[in-house]
């Protein structure tokens, strides 16, 4: 049987001086403190190596959720809804305090490491066969998760050419 924390902690000792991406979270203007014309905005809330289908912080382990780059809200038309919201999410998150172009992650969602651990499941983490396994995708195929956590970081610490 894989050994979860010791898997995250290699994984964060192999990672150090690797840069993290910004975790953000939505918040509303509150009526007490907010002005008029106050609007919402992503804040950052943390920090983490993205691997995939999973961020690593120092202390925990993640789903991810929506995937950003933060941007100056400007005027434009566009023809799908979905775009325009994305467009929304990218605004919020610079009036938030996150750089432009700056990556953060939106809608992450936390993963219960001593209940994967001990046996269980949550998020992408399973067993499989005493093997824990991620499912790197909705409809993907469950794969052990020592692999996945060493490709994902050969990605992360491989020389950009």
């Amino acid at each position: 049987m894989d050994d979860l924390r010791s898997l995250l902690a290699d994984a964060r000792d192999r990672l150090r001086g690797i840069p993290r991406e910004g975790l953000g979270q939505l918040r509303e203007p509150g009526r007490l403190r907010g002005a008029l014309g106050a609007r919402p905005r992503i804040v950052r809330v943390g920090e983490g190596w993205h691997l995939g289908v999973l961020l690593l912080t120092d202390d925990g382990l993640l789903a991810t959720g929506e995937i950003l780059r933060a941007a100056e809200e400007v005027r434009r038309g566009y023809a799908a809804e979905s775009q325009r919201r994305r467009a929304e999410l990218r605004a919020m998150a610079f009036r938030g305090g996150f750089a432009e172009g700056e990556t953060l992650h939106l809608g992450w969602s936390a993963i219960d490491v001593d209940a994967v651990a001990d046996g269980g499941a949550d998020g992408p983490l399973s067993w499989q066969n005493g093997v824990l396994s991620v499912r790197w995708s909705p409809a993907g195929f469950l794969r052990p998760l020592a692999p996945y956590l060493d490709e994902q970081i050969d990605l992360l610490t491989a020389p950009r050419t």
